[in-house]
């Protein structure tokens, strides 16, 4: 149900964010959970149970096979059975994931059991994060109006980066402090506190119409998908390579460059919210995508720290608009009992993009070495403007006798 029109402007504008902010917030918590082991884990599977750095690499890489794999399925929840279901239903698989990594972390000389654990804990994470995420958008978009879908999209997305960008260094001092195990405690205490919060939250009715195939919905968004995909490379390029890159240059301080990265992400989301509705999706994402454009060029010809961290910055600027631009085009490409499925569909090219950035980038990096991936990097955003501005002459031009009126 939308809010009523009475509302003052303002006011009206606040009380719109406070809704999506309620329905998001289980995004932030789930991958508040996600970041919390993400620095630690690989290091405790290698060196405390005595696995190869491969199989340190599955432990973590396992979470984004099974996001990747339920994806669809989350979709076809929130339509079907409602966004507010399908939350609960991740938060409940939250708890357990945390549950079972607790449980692994107390069975050090057992290392196949603690592997077992904590393989079934990343699984079940993977399948919390589609569940909640996918959830939390069609929820908020759902309780507020489809007009609002590009700010839903925008704070869902600063709710996911800064869950994982805070739980990071959380997990480290948790580690620190009070041990491997404390990690599994508190994701477990974050998704059973949350569940309550969730269940008391106003449901939003599923609607009903024909629900299609999810052959159809992937044909329908699967541009815009593409033009995702390759303007999510530049990101998945920057978090996984940075580091060696400033190592293979003898540069200190990559970090800040990440934290450069996630401060334009963020700022740019929060400044330029309102973007998407004024000018529309496909203009903010072809003026987004070239910027990532340039700033990737700038970190692959940058001879200097200071040129690289502008890089970072820029790429940052550039990506942070992508998702909800192309996303409210895909989404509105489908009815609104499609929603759900669309915006599945949608994401599984950034699971796609971002899993096979590591292996590809990595491979280049041995040919021709780490400042040629972000020259590819930078192609492949170069390749989405233009993806995107064929879709904007396709799809994104008023009709030929709303122009002639409008000149009339």
């Amino acid at each position: 149900m939308s809010l009523p029109s009475l509302v003052p402007h303002r006011g009206r504008r606040y009380a719109v964010t406070a809704r999506i902010l309620s329905a998001v917030v289980f995004s932030f918590l789930c991958c508040l959970s996600i970041g919390i082991p993400l620095a630690v884990l690989p290091g405790y599977v290698h060196n405390d149970l005595g696995y190869s750095t491969v199989l340190a690499g599955l432990a973590v890489s396992a979470q984004y096979l099974a996001t990747l794999l339920s994806r669809p399925h989350a979709g076809r929840m929130a339509d079907a059975m409602g966004p507010k279901r399908t939350v609960v239903a991740g938060l409940i698989v939250l708890a357990l994931s945390g549950l079972f990594l607790a449980l692994g972390a107390l069975a050090p000389r057992m290392p196949v059991l603690s592997l077992a654990l904590i393989l079934m804990s990343r699984l079940g994470l993977g399948f919390a994060e589609s569940w909640v995420s996918t959830g939390a958008i069609t929820w908020g978009i759902g309780g507020i109006g489809g007009e609002h879908t590009a700010r839903v999209i925008s704070w869902n997305g600063i709710a996911t980066y800064g869950g994982i960008a805070l739980g990071a260094p959380l997990g480290v001092a948790l580690s620190h402090h009070f041990g491997f195990l404390s990690l599994g405690v508190v994701g477990f205490l974050l998704g059973a506190v949350a569940l309550p919060f969730a269940m008391m939250k106003a449901r939003v009715v599923p609607s009903h119409g024909e629900r299609l195939p999810f052959k159809s919905v992937l044909s329908r968004v699967s541009a815009y998908g593409i033009g995702l995909a390759l303007g999510s490379i530049g990101f998945g390029s920057l978090s996984t390579f940075v580091a060696l890159y400033y190592a293979s240059r003898g540069w200190q301080d990559a970090a800040l460059s990440l934290s450069l990265f996630g401060g334009c992400f963020i700022g740019i989301r929060l400044i330029f919210g309102n973007a998407i509705d004024k000018f529309g999706g496909y203009r903010v994402a072809i003026v987004s995508l070239a910027v990532e454009c340039l700033g990737l060029l700038l970190l692959w010809f940058g001879t200097t720290p200071h040129a690289s961290l502008a890089g970072a910055a820029l790429t940052g600027s550039g990506f942070a608009l992508v998702f909800p631009a192309l996303g409210v085009e895909a989404v509105s490409r489908v009815s609104n009992h499609n929603r759900g499925a669309a915006l599945g569909a949608y994401s599984v090219f950034l699971d796609v993009a971002l899993g096979l950035t590591g292996p590809v980038g990595g491979w280049i990096a041995g040919l021709y070495d780490y400042p040629a991936i972000f020259l590819l990097a930078s192609g492949a955003s170069l390749a989405a403007v233009f993806l995107s501005f064929a879709l904007y002459m396709r799809h994104g031009r008023p009709p030929r006798t709303e122009t002639a009126d409008a000149r009339a």
